[in-house]
């Protein structure tokens, strides 16, 4: 049975519209307008369109974060993404883990980044749930009430190589520099970071879990659901992603089919600032990213 973690009152979201100037040396985007609840902000992510994708001035509904996350687990590296059922555009995706900016972090996205990473992705081990720091601060732990995080032992995020493009917000120069991009059928301006999650060396038996929210009865509500982890793996080579999913559960890597996948659209094609599509196929990012398939392993035999 799935186990409600939290419920929380929507009502108190607020974002707020943004104008944004893009240009081939860089990005600037600020506030606009009054706050936005939820379902405001919705009802403006509506389809819109630019002339040129290196230079244009346009209104947009939001700012969204998402976090490429790299986890290394027994040697190797991977990427972590999560599955989503997107009610507003009636699809299943994988995805980046990431949420909508609130009005009083707009200038301090990275927070927000940060802050999904604790709510969405959740990690066990045989000894209780981990905590997280990113430097000198430590994430929140918004299930702390119905989970027992460790006290002795916790994860740790850095941040990696980030974008060669900068992004502004207003005359602040984002430091760890986002990937960025105007996403179009949504008026939405969506920051990409990079980040790297190092595990406590006593680590063992590890399972990932995506914990998602979803409004119920005027509540939004957070559960568990042990049978369907939503949590996945892309297994790096030399950086690279390699063309397997898999789950991770009590320790054991479990491959997973891609048939049918889709990816949200920061996998798909990027022009200049702006991303077109909607969603991307799995073997459709495979063929752009020149990935190879998996090559089966052939049992050794013994020699006579």
């Amino acid at each position: 049975m799935p186990r409600v973690l939290i419920r929380k009152n929507p009502a108190s979201f607020k974002t707020l519209p943004l104008s944004v100037e893009a240009s081939p040396e860089g990005l600037r985007y600020q506030s606009l307008g009054t706050p936005l609840n939820f379902s405001q902000m919705l009802e403006r992510r509506r389809p819109i369109d630019v002339e040129d994708p290196e230079r244009f001035s346009v209104q947009l509904a939001n700012l969204g974060v998402s976090v490429r996350l790299t986890l290394e687990w027994q040697g190797r590296e991977y990427w972590v993404l999560v599955r989503q059922q997107r009610l507003d555009r009636g699809d299943v995706v994988l995805k980046l883990i990431s949420g909508y900016v609130p009005a009083h972090e707009l200038n301090l996205p990275l927070l927000t980044a940060i802050q999904e990473i604790a709510e969405e992705c959740l990690l066990e081990t045989s000894d209780g749930w981990l905590a997280g720091r990113f430097g000198d601060t430590w994430l929140p732990t918004p299930y702390a009430n119905a989970l027992r995080y460790r006290e002795s032992a916790n994860f740790s995020l850095g941040s990696l190589s980030g974008s060669a493009r900068p992004v502004q917000c207003g005359s602040m120069t984002l430091m760890e520099r986002p990937r960025a991009y105007v996403h179009l059928p949504t008026a939405s301006l969506q920051l990409v970071y990079d980040m790297r999650l190092d595990l406590p060396k006593d680590c063992k038996q590890l399972s990932l879990f995506h914990v998602d929210e979803r409004i119920e009865d005027d509540k939004l509500v957070a559960r568990l659901e042990r049978s369907k982890p939503d949590l996945y793996l892309i297994p790096l080579h030399e950086g690279r992603p390699t063309a397997e999913l898999l789950t991770l559960r009590k320790g054991m890597l479990t491959p997973v089919s891609t048939r049918g996948v889709c990816l949200s659209e920061s996998f798909a094609p990027q022009t200049g600032w702006i991303v077109r599509e909607e969603r991307t196929r799995w073997k459709d990012w495979i063929s752009q990213q020149n990935i190879q398939p998996p090559v089966p392993t052939r049992p050794r035999q013994n020699a006579s």
